[in-house]
């Protein structure tokens, strides 16, 4: 039962709604989780009779955000399923969520969280605006977004709706999540709640130390500088070039440029540490995703649709866009991504689809001339590892040993050199919730962006 109450408690910091407004630092009211989970843009869902209600009460505003009950050691599947329930269903129609269709889970502003097929049925004919259920705000049907944090767990839960527990690896779990590796200590947190709303990437400048991020706050990209203070925010929603709509990673390249995937338009766009657009490429992507700059300031970027894994190269201080060139081909749903800075090799992410089970990843690494030199899904890594592994992001440490986030155990991992692989050496086992990002500063400090309590947490040797 300790791993249903991680999970639980790890689900509610996710997909925590807003009763009431978030505040950043400045005082700035700021939205709700705004993501687009970019499988594809929802489409407006088509007008249809309101949802039916008789068999469940109505719910009430007190009924959202998610609350999960406590574990009862006493009836442990009971309270499984009751844990489930409120966490995978519609809390207006009571109809379990799904990745696709009517039955997708959609964000609004607020931070509540209704199914595609409840909001096209609460915006009425026109379909242009409904009022929310639960604190009775009034928003534009556009404004509706994917909600991140539950779509990554359909996923991992796969097509055939798997259990919570079993999706997370039950068997074996703890012995992955045990105690932190030695002399390795958290040195310093930055963020939370109301300064990053459902952060999405990390990444450090090796030459001034300062950390760039990406999340879904009013101005979609924070700089901090090596004492945790922000020293810059920019990228606001919108049309312009300067503007940011869906931010799925970011990278700083060694001259000092901050570049973007923004799913909102499909693009790579790079701005200078003031907040300044440079550069803004538009042409040839259907998904960017993951991104990593080289030493010479190149930048290695995956497409999560079509597969592919690129390299950028511009003269970004000129704004001056050269090529970029398809380096690799046929991939399944490639997000993260990691380049070595002394030997040049590329860490690739996979997403493999799901076959009537819970979906798994892979870890795919090539040389600098782009050979592949080995892979493994989370199927084989579970045969060495003592526990399920769904990684989500990839780094390289200044050793050139590979470093992953697991969602699975809430783990920092690391699986060794390329010439290693794989390797099983746990860094960080405690205290982390969902660990989406991942970066290296210049003097070998671990950054770990967790998306679970929306914050930065920085990572030292003792």
């Amino acid at each position: 039962m300790e791993l249903l109450e991680r999970v639980q408690r790890t689900a509610m910091k996710m997909i925590r709604g807003l009763d009431h407004l978030s505040y950043d630092r400045e005082g700035e009211a700021l939205p709700g989780a705004e993501r687009c989970w970019r499988e594809g843009v929802p489409a407006a869902a088509p007008p249809r009779a309101a949802p039916q209600l008789a068999r469940r009460r109505h719910p009430t505003a007190s009924s959202f955000p998610l609350s999960l009950p406590p574990c009862r050691n006493t009836a442990g599947m009971a309270a499984e399923d009751e844990a489930e329930l409120n966490l995978l269903e519609c809390r207006v129609c009571f109809e379990r969520y799904g990745p696709d269709g009517q039955r997708r889970p959609q964000n609004l502003p607020c931070g509540h969280v209704l199914c595609r097929g409840c909001v096209g049925a609460l915006s009425g004919r026109e379909g242009r605006r409904l009022e929310c259920p639960f604190c009775r705000r009034a928003w534009g049907t556009a404004e509706t977004s994917d909600c991140l944090p539950l779509m990554q767990l359909l996923e991992v839960l796969g097509p055939a709706g798997g259990t919570i527990p079993s999706a997370f690896g039950r068997r074996g779990c703890r012995g992955a999540a045990g105690t932190a590796a030695a002399g390795v200590g958290l040195r310093l947190s930055l963020g939370g709640w109301g300064s990053l709303v459902n952060p999405s990437g990390v990444s450090a400048c090796r030459r001034s130390g300062r950390l760039a991020v990406a999340h879904d706050g009013e101005k979609r990209i924070h700089v901090f500088g090596p004492n945790g203070s922000c020293l810059q925010r920019f990228g606001e929603r919108g049309d312009a070039d300067d503007d940011v709509k869906y931010p799925l990673d970011v990278t700083v390249t060694s001259d000092g440029h901050v570049v973007v995937t923004d799913g909102g338009d499909r693009s790579v766009k790079a701005f200078d540490f003031e907040g300044r657009g440079v550069l803004a490429v538009r042409e040839g992507f259907c998904l960017p995703w993951g991104l990593d700059a080289t030493p010479e300031s190149e930048v290695i970027l995956t497409d999560s649709e079509a597969g592919a894994l690129y390299r950028l190269t511009a003269d970004f201080k000129k704004g001056k866009f050269k090529m970029c060139q398809m380096i690799w081909s046929q991939l399944i749903r490639p997000r993260g991504v990691a380049v070595s800075q002394t030997s040049g090799a590329v860490v690739v992410i996979e997403h493999l689809r799901a076959q009537g089970h819970s979906s798994s990843t892979r870890v795919k690494i090539f040389s600098a001339e782009m050979d592949l030199i080995g892979q493994m899904d989370s199927f084989g890594l579970s045969l060495i590892f003592p526990s399920k592994i769904y990684a989500t992001a990839v780094a390289f440490d200044k050793d050139d040993h590979i470093t992953v986030t697991d969602v699975c155990s809430q783990a920092v991992i690391s699986l060794g050199k390329p010439e290693e692989f794989p390797v099983f050496n746990p860094l960080i086992s405690y205290g982390l919730f969902y660990p989406v990002g991942l970066t290296y500063t210049a003097n070998n400090s671990l950054v770990v962006l967790d998306s679970g309590d929306h914050s930065i947490k920085i990572y030292s040797s003792t």
